[in-house]
Formats: structure tokens, sequence, C-alpha cells
């Protein structure tokens, strides 16, 4: 049976990428299937496996159709997590498809990859908040 595995993240410094994506989201790396062009990064409380990181020699697309939405549940929390995520390396990205009421900001990884944080208080689902 067909299942939805982990997302993968395509990095050309695996180290750096390992730092910054372990500290942004709080995960390990782990041996599992470690090699010089994979690692997998595991949820800390270890129920499992949470992102792939994959060796790429391809640059990261400036407007990518398939990215991560990280969540926060406040405006304040946002700007706390992106404070604290560009301080790890990401940097915030001149975004001109911004709506004239975001819920997001957009932030690159150290590698260029865009993601997204979203003020859950905010999104258009007018607080409904996705269950886990």
């Amino acid at each position: 049976m067909l299942r939805l595995g982990i997302p993968v993240i395509g990095v050309t410094d695996m180290p750096r990428a390992v730092a910054f994506w372990t500290a942004a989201l709080n995960l390990v790396a782990t041996e599992e299937w470690k090699s010089e062009t994979w690692r997998t990064l595991d949820h800390a409380d270890g129920s499992g496996r949470a992102l792939g990181l994959l060796r790429s020699e391809s640059p990261a697309e400036p407007r990518p159709r398939l990215h991560l939405d990280l969540f926060t549940d406040t405006a304040e929390e946002q700007r706390a997590e992106v404070r604290r995520l560009t301080g790890l390396g990401a940097r915030t990205v001149d975004w001109d498809l911004y709506p004239p009421e975001p819920d997001f900001v957009v932030l690159a990884d150290p590698d260029g990859n865009i993601f997204c944080v979203v003020d859950l208080s905010h999104a258009p689902s007018g607080g409904n908040r996705p269950t886990s």
C-alpha cells in the first residue's frame, strides 16, 4: 500500500543544512540511511521521521510550487520565530506575491529553499486550525 513519506529538501552543504534544520525545528539527525548525499532528520521526541535532506547540485527555485509551511499560533510568536530563524541563517525574501494582509512571512533557508512562517491566528481559515 502506498503511503506518504517525508518532505525532502535539496541542499548543497549537508553539514550546514543539518545544523539549520535541526535547530530550526528541534529535530535530530539520525544514522538511518546516512551517506554523503542523504540525512534523515527525526522528531526529537522520538515520534519518527520528520524531514529528509538530499545533496543537490540544482539551484533552489525562486518560486517553488511545493514548499514547507511552518505554523505559529500568534503574530507575536511568528515575529519571534522569524527573528530566531534568521539568526540561524535563514534570510527574508523580497516576495512580490504577498496578499494585502498576509498571514505568512516568506523566508529562505541557507541553501535558498523557500519556506513560510504562518500565523494561524490570522490565517484565511479564520483561526480554524488544521488538526495534527
